[in-house]
């Protein structure tokens, strides 16, 4: 990080916020020899000192490689894994051979069966990777076990309840779950549970084992012509609902994000919670447990359900108040109830619910096909494995998801993101610390086109990890912003350059503000700087009202100075002297003869007796060193 700098403090309060305008710019810049050429005009001189052959071939040769490298930049530490090294996979309940068996092409996997709170808690710390079922118990505490290595959690199933999510994202850990691979069966059982109900089938069952015939006493109700409220449509209530419709229910449902036009193509109606509840013979339950959904079938709701109604529920069973179900089916408010889930698992042996003459139970055997298991157990491990070689799953929970199509187009900016962000925070020289971060995307595009979410997320890392001990990727960046209490705005400017690619520059403004480099600070009193992309390569292309042309990699000299003649030979000696390399150098000015800013791109870190010596070039006004 910079030289002598002092640690910002983050200052409430946090905000997110987005706005756009146009306009137009453009930019230029003329390569040279390190000749000083004062007969050009203000545009940045760009001096590139060596290696111009070697890095072109590479940022030819790396297209492919982009992908991955942001990925991992995104969701790994660089420098957690060896090359070679294979990861270790923790499976503390069982899963399909073909899932184990992927996920061993990959990595080690200690499938510790039936593990207690405590053993998970030991052997996380040298774990990769948790993949789990509905019985383990993600917690806060085994976050806390991992010690930050802990990069990814597997769901085998769609709840994620058992997870601490609010936990996940604060250590950085991406949480996916396998949301698909068992929707069918899960809807298949629903349909099975509502039909046994209906027709009394699990009681003539005990009944005739008990030698008993009793034709009479179990007689059922139709399916046809009556009405199912689906609760949650989702991809499983969705699936309930077309088999529903084909036994000849009439079908409705209630889903505060789900589409209008989706369930008109399956032929539902979209109603309130209060409509459904109020009107349905049969009511299904396909929502997730929140803190919203939690007990939401409680006293209140039963008294306003019609008399009689039947409910099935194989969603989560913490929707319910077992206690009030109990009550509703002894005061025949609640006809029947066929359950698949509990709020504890398993539920008491002498469970009331349970035990109850007009319920039905099955131990939550919504998954349970061959099928699914194998399903489930492939899906799980395919999102796995890609989070932990940097992919961003389809299926993430915790995470924003950013379509494929996105990532590549942004790949090579996600870099010049977070050295800008880690640039800027580096020329703040501490006071009442940082309150305000603009970040300006400048793009030929319409800006509802630029999805932003990446590269705002590696500006806050850029911003964040060098003044703290904080991790950033994209799982935690916005949590971790407003945990410190930073207020990021985001802005988007039309500017007249080709379309072709997403990004023509971003901006880096740090307000209200004490800056180290007087020079960075611009016409409006903030820490400026901006850069852009350049044949794959991040470069700086302004600090503060001074144009320069600097490649963004390894370390940074910036130096304030009176724009006269053999300034770049001054430094460029007392850094030769020192042994310190310089990769690239560029001067930018606003007025000819007055003021310039002069960067240095050095592949070493320079020693203080070479800092001491820079300060004392008698034309030199102002110099720090930045670590990128």
């Amino acid at each position: 990080m910079a030289s002598s700098s002092t640690k910002p403090i983050f200052t409430p309060p946090c905000m997110i916020v987005s706005s756009t305008t146009s306009s137009k710019s453009s930019k230029s810049s003329v390569n040279l020899s390190f000749l000083y050429d004062n007969t050009i005009s203000n545009n940045p001189i760009s001096l590139k000192l060596s290696h111009s052959r070697s890095r072109f071939h590479f940022h030819c040769n790396s297209v492919g490689n982009t992908i991955r490298r942001i990925e991992e930049a995104s969701l790994t530490k660089s420098n957690d894994i060896e090359l070679g090294s294979k990861l270790t996979i923790l499976v503390p309940e069982k899963l399909g051979d073909k899932g184990l068996e992927l996920l061993r092409s990959f990595g080690n996997v200690d499938c510790s069966y039936d593990i207690s709170p405590e053993e998970l808690c030991k052997k996380i710390s040298s774990c990769d990777a948790l993949i789990v079922r509905s019985g383990t118990k993600v917690t806060r505490e085994v976050f806390e076990a991992a010690k930050g290595r802990l990069k990814v959690v597997g769901r085998a199933g769609v709840g994620i309840d058992n997870v601490d999510l609010q936990a996940a994202t604060e250590f950085g850990c991406l949480v996916v779950n396998a949301p698909t691979a068992n929707t069918v069966a899960a809807a298949e059982h629903g349909i099975a549970l509502l039909a046994a109900m209906a027709r009394n089938v699990a009681q003539a069952d005990a009944s005739m084992k008990a030698g008993q015939w009793q034709r009479n006493r179990y007689v059922g109700v139709s399916l046809v012509g009556k009405t199912i409220a689906v609760l949650g449509f989702g991809k499983v209530g969705s699936e309930v609902a077309r088999r529903a419709k084909g036994l000849g229910m009439n079908v409705i449902a209630h889903d505060p994000y789900a589409p209008v036009d989706r369930a008109r193509a399956v032929g539902v109606e979209l109603v309130s919670f209060e409509q459904a509840i109020c009107s349905a013979d049969f009511i299904s339950l396909h929502m997730p447990l929140t803190a919203n959904t939690r007990k939401i079938f409680n006293d209140d709701t039963f008294a306003k359900v019609k008399k009689g109604v039947r409910i099935i529920n194989v969603a989560r069973g913490g929707v319910i108040d077992e206690d009030a179900l109990v009550r509703a089916l002894d005061s025949g408010k609640v006809a029947q109830a066929a359950l698949d889930v509990f709020s504890e698992e398993p539920p008491s042996n002498d469970s009331k619910l349970v035990q109850h003459g007009n319920v039905i139970v099955t131990p939550h055997l919504g998954a349970s096909t061959k099928e699914a298991q194998e399903g489930v157990a492939i899906e799980i491990a395919e999102a796995v494995v890609g989070a932990l070689k940097g992919e961003l799953s389809a299926t993430a929970v915790n995470a924003p998801m950013v379509p494929p199509k996105v990532l590549s187009e942004l790949a090579p900016y996600v870099q010049l993101a977070e050295k800008l962000g880690r640039l800027a925070v580096q020329l703040v020289a501490g006071g009442n610390g940082i309150k305000s971060v603009r970040v300006v995307y400048k793009s030929a595009r319409d800006p509802d086109d630029l999805d932003t979410r990446l590269l705002r997320a590696m500006v806050t890392k850029g911003l964040i990890e060098p003044i703290s001990c904080s991790f950033i990727n994209l799982v935690n960046a916005d949590f971790t912003a407003k945990q410190k209490g930073l207020r990021l705005i985001e802005e988007r400017v039309m500017v007249d350059t080709s379309p072709e690619f997403p990004v023509h520059s971003i901006e880096v403004q740090i307000s209200n503000v004490d800056s180290k480099f007087a020079g960075a600070v611009s016409e409006s009193g903030d820490i400026s700087i901006e850069g852009r992309v350049r044949y794959g390569i991040p470069h700086l292309m302004r600090v503060g009202s001074f144009g320069t042309d600097v490649s963004l990699e390894g370390n940074l000299i910036l130096c304030r100075q009176v724009d006269q003649p053999g300034m770049i030979g001054q430094v460029g000696n007392i850094l030769g002297e020192h042994n310190v390399n310089v990769s690239f150098m560029s001067v930018g000015r606003t007025v000819r003869r007055k003021q310039a800013i002069m960067a240095i791109g050095v592949d070493e870190e320079p020693n203080k007796e070479a800092l001491k010596r820079i300060g004392k070039v008698q034309a030199i006004e102002e110099f720090v060193f930045v670590m990128l």
